[in-house]
């Protein structure tokens, strides 16, 4: 795959309200800040353990894990931290003109609080492109992508996303947080089946 190559999921679609599948609803929340695996404030300490494919879930942590060395495998930004803008210095590292960083670009519209159409099939050809590193793009927030993640990738794969004001939590992806990831997931509100379809994985 050549560098800088990019695509839209659902571009043509008007409204990126039609394409939700899942949405959070207020009760879960309290249960989604529980850290799914251990917190860390150095990239290198994540680095150390981090098994393959390598998918990291905000601008921050990516920012961190290009900044020690490390392209993820996958990268979901939003291009915001905490409902504020990233700095440029920031934006420009994790996304440049075109993304320096990744061989492939995918831009996707996905509501807060949501998982939508595009970010799921998003995510299956990032995974899919074996021989390429991916950055999705996401107009809206990036947050919920955690959970398909952990669903959708391989076991050993290692999951990296934000704990606010704590530092990174490194998800290493096998049956016992998976179970817990189905349980929240199914929790939604929406079409589980749906999304689990989108993932090709089983009910």
């Amino acid at each position: 795959m050549s560098e800088d190559s990019s695509t839209a999921v659902g571009s043509d679609r008007a409204d990126p309200e039609s394409e939700i599948v899942l949405e959070l609803p207020d009760a879960l929340r309290p249960a989604l800040k529980e850290p799914f695996g251990p917190v860390h404030t150095d990239p290198e300490a994540v680095l150390a353990v981090a098994g393959e494919p390598l998918i990291a879930v905000g601008d921050i942590v990516t920012y961190h894990l290009l900044e020690a060395g490390r392209r993820p495998d996958v990268a979901f930004v939003d291009e915001r931290t905490e409902r504020s803008a990233v700095e440029d210095g920031i934006r420009q590292t994790v996304v440049g003109d075109g993304g320096p960083w990744f061989d492939q670009r995918i831009d996707v519209a996905n509501p807060s609080a949501t998982l939508t159409t595009s970010l799921l099939e998003a995510l299956v050809e990032a995974l899919a492109a074996e021989d390429a590193t991916t950055v999705v793009i996401v107009y809206g927030e990036e947050d919920l992508a955690t959970l398909p993640a952990i669903l959708a990738a391989p076991e050993g794969a290692s999951v990296v996303y934000g704990q606010p004001g704590e530092g990174m939590v490194h998800v290493d992806v096998g049956d016992g947080v998976r179970g817990r990831t189905a349980e929240l997931f199914d929790r939604m509100d929406g079409d589980p089946g749906r999304a689990r379809e989108l993932l090709g994985i089983p009910d």
